[in-house]
């Protein structure tokens, strides 16, 4: 029998987002050519994308946002048709593709890039005042490359950009080579693992590189303007013995480096990328709130950028784990253990309203605080259910197990029952299926 909070099939729609992505074919590789002029905010593309097809395609979908669009290619050869409107490039190959085959597609592109509507405001590229950044959670990869946006169909990146020398470019990935031609410097960066493509970024800017820590196990590097580096160096130092931390309890960090780049401009919130995240000036300072949001970021490199959810149904998996980091490093780091947080969590919850389901809260309350807050108290009760030596054994199992893969909440229902004699269906049912906020 099928559970109710299963993902959605690989061929289904996003319960949330049912007209993004194209569920008929998975891609594999994405390859970025961008030039970037930030002063007109004029953005030239061409993106190369290896796919396999799900099942006969005579057309397929990519989503895009409003650009002009030059050519279209599927197997290097001119696509019979296409058509571009709201948000959609259809394209027909002139050969129908037979189900299983491998074929590739390569879009032409130029535009203003813009972030794309949605009801949490604009997602994705973002013009600053010196440069650009992308926030793409969790529909904005359209607004600045054609891609097939579904949280489950992860790919391998190389993104190329080419801006004018004085900026700094940043992507997710292993900077390959940096080459600068005239008043013009081209950055090349490859991201092996497997990214969703509301995971993929860019940052251009006036940055300095600042590392993190002299020999960490993992390379750790900041993107600061230089008037902000003192704040950084200061508000930053810990970060790496919250990822050796985080390290020994949720298993080795997934991928081959982490950067840290502080926008010039205030943010909402930072925002987790593969193997990035973007902090604004508001977020230096010091003090706990801060330093909290240093690691909820770091965390999401193992939940939700690693361990990926197949549909926006499930997000309390990455948001709750990246909360209840937050308080297991506090309770690591000589502050307010664990159950003292999740003690004044359940207070705040008790005195609001209690309409949210936590595994398939909708579209409208997907972002809403109580998620977070009642996701870190669901990761507090298993701990309690579960005890101290196979709660953190579950953790780091869930983390290693799913590494690079896709999982729902029926997944994580199944991995903790592994680790316990006594059975865990009235607390999942408690906490994830019933909007009232249960007993702790």
């Amino acid at each position: 029998m099928k559970s109710k909070h299963a993902p959605a099939a690989a061929g289904t729609p996003d319960p949330y987002f049912p007209t993004s992505g194209d569920h008929r074919y998975r891609v594999h590789r994405y390859e970025l050519t961008l030039d970037y002029q930030p002063g007109p905010n004029r953005l030239g593309g061409k993106a190369r994308l290896s796919a396999v097809a799900n099942a006969a395609l005579e057309e397929f979908a990519l989503d895009l946002a409003e650009f002009r669009i030059g050519r279209v290619l599927v197997d290097g050869k001119a696509a019979a048709r296409y058509t571009h409107r709201g948000g959609k490039l259809r394209i027909r190959p002139a050969k129908a593709l037979a189900a299983g085959a491998a074929f590739t597609v390569e879009v032409h592109y130029a535009g203003n890039p813009r972030p794309v509507r949605s009801p949490w405001g604009g997602l994705g590229w973002e013009e600053l005042t010196e440069g650009a950044l992308v926030a793409s959670q969790p529909i904005g990869a359209p607004s600045w490359f054609p891609c097939n946006d579904r949280p489950a169909d992860k790919a391998t990146y190389q993104i190329e950009v080419t801006t004018p020398s004085p900026f700094t470019v940043l992507a997710g990935g292993r900077l390959l080579t940096r080459t600068t031609r005239a008043s013009s410097t081209t950055w090349v960066y490859e991201q092996s693992a497997p990214t969703s493509p509301y995971l993929v970024t860019v940052s251009i800017g006036h940055y300095r590189p600042v590392p993190v820590a002299a020999r960490p196990a993992v390379p750790q590097t900041g993107y600061v303007p230089d008037r902000l580096v003192p704040a950084f160096t200061r508000d930053f130092a810990r970060q790496p013995e919250m990822m050796a931390y985080f390290g020994e309890v949720f298993g080795p960090y997934p991928f081959g480096e982490y950067a840290v780049v502080i926008a010039d401009e205030e943010l909402d919130v930072p925002v987790e990328a593969q193997g990035v995240a973007t902090f604004g000036t508001n977020h230096l300072g010091g003090g706990w709130e801060r330093e909290r949001l240093i690691a909820h970021e770091l965390a999401h490199q193992w939940f939700g950028n690693s361990v990926t959810i197949a549909d926006w149904r499930h997000i309390w998996l990455n948001e709750g784990f990246a909360k209840y980091a937050e308080w297991l490093w506090s309770e690591h780091a000589g502050g307010p253990v664990a159950a003292s947080h999740a003690l004044a969590a359940h207070r705040l919850l008790a005195g609001l309203p209690q309409d949210l389901v936590l595994a398939d809260p909708g579209r409208k309350l997907m972002f809403d605080d109580r998620l977070y807050q009642r996701g870190g108290l669901a990761v507090h009760a298993l701990r309690l259910a579960l005890g101290e030596q196979p709660f953190f054994a579950m953790l780091r199992g869930w983390a290693e197990l799913n590494r690079h893969g896709v999982v729902g909440t029926a997944d994580l229902v199944a991995h903790a029952a592994r680790y316990t004699a006594t059975p865990l269906g009235p607390l999942f049912e408690a906490w994830l299926e019933r909007p009232e906020l249960p007993q702790l």
